[in-house]
């Protein structure tokens, strides 16, 4: 970081809201509003009735309507079905990495904020948890104020160490108490183990994996004597980018890559790859327009 704080869009929220209305516009299954369906005896709206049924709460008869028809009927209620959302953002050093204006965690902080306002729109909760080495945890909550709050927190947040992702998702995952749609938001350059293990261990939630890389990772555009240096420890490898040597590069990239969502329709995942010069619209509604939210 260098002593900086991480650069979120001071448009950010404007440019969500126009994000908003072109996806409502454009795509009619991509924004479902809130999650509401109907039940009988609990809730708090009443929205109908419907005759008595054997097996029926004697508590949900409406003795009134019984006083006027000499008939049996329950209250109808809406119910809104509460879905939390629980956002791991990879802060390994890196994620700290960036060819251009943008740091891949700027761009991943980006996208996890962003996912987190559409969840506010259903007034549901959220949590955007980082993690490297160990995992920050917090706590799932609701509302604008409590994202706007998270958002200085990420733009503070220090990169450093490795990435240790099926640790975390361990770690993590003993306080999710239900069914949840959990977002994994990292460049994903651990070993293929650790992922997998980290995928099979949320394999029962709503899960969607985002890979985020910078242009220079996805295609390798060096060429000739370099030094090469690895962020998250320091060590330097001097060393000839040959034709032969990129060409291994996208090799091993594009099987490391493959393996991952192979493991993500295994265990039905969604997974997504951006590199930080799409723009975050972009990365937003192809994820989004294949879902109902």
């Amino acid at each position: 970081m260098n002593g900086k704080n991480h650069i979120i869009d001071i448009d950010f929220f404007r440019q969500l809201d126009r994000f908003t209305f072109m996806v409502r516009k454009r795509v009619s299954t991509a924004y479902a509003g809130s999650r509401r369906s109907i039940h009988s005896g609990r809730g708090i709206d009443t929205v109908g009735y419907r005759e008595y049924n054997p097996g029926d709460e004697l508590k949900s008869i409406d003795w009134n309507v019984y006083a006027r028809s000499e008939k049996l009927y329950v209250r109808q209620f809406e119910e809104e079905k509460s879905l939390t959302t629980h956002i791991l953002l990879d802060a390994s050093k890196s994620m700290d990495y960036s060819s251009h204006k943008v740091s891949k965690f700027e761009y991943g902080a980006r996208l996890a904020a962003g996912f987190a306002y559409l969840v506010t729109k259903d007034n549901d909760k959220f949590a955007i948890s980082t993690f490297a080495e160990d995992v920050n945890i917090s706590n799932p909550r609701r509302g604008r104020q409590y994202l706007i709050s998270t958002i200085d927190r990420l733009s503070e947040t220090k990169l450093e160490g490795t990435t240790k992702t099926n640790e975390c998702v361990m770690k993590y995952g003993r306080m999710i108490r239900s069914r949840s749609l959990v977002l994994i938001i990292s460049d994903f350059l651990d070993k293929l183990e650790s992922i997998e293990s980290a995928i099979y261990r949320l394999a029962d939630h709503d899960l969607i994996l985002i890979q985020v890389l910078d242009k220079t990772e996805s295609t390798l555009t060096l060429h000739g004597d370099m030094k090469l240096k690895d962020l998250e420890t320091g060590n330097e490898l001097k060393t000839y980018v040959s034709e032969n040597f990129k060409a291994e590069y996208q090799k091993q990239l594009e099987a490391h890559i493959n393996r991952i969502r192979k493991t993500c329709d295994r265990v039905g995942a969604e997974f997504y790859t951006f590199t930080t010069d799409v723009p975050v619209f972009d990365a937003f509604f192809n994820t989004i327009s294949r879902r109902r939210w």
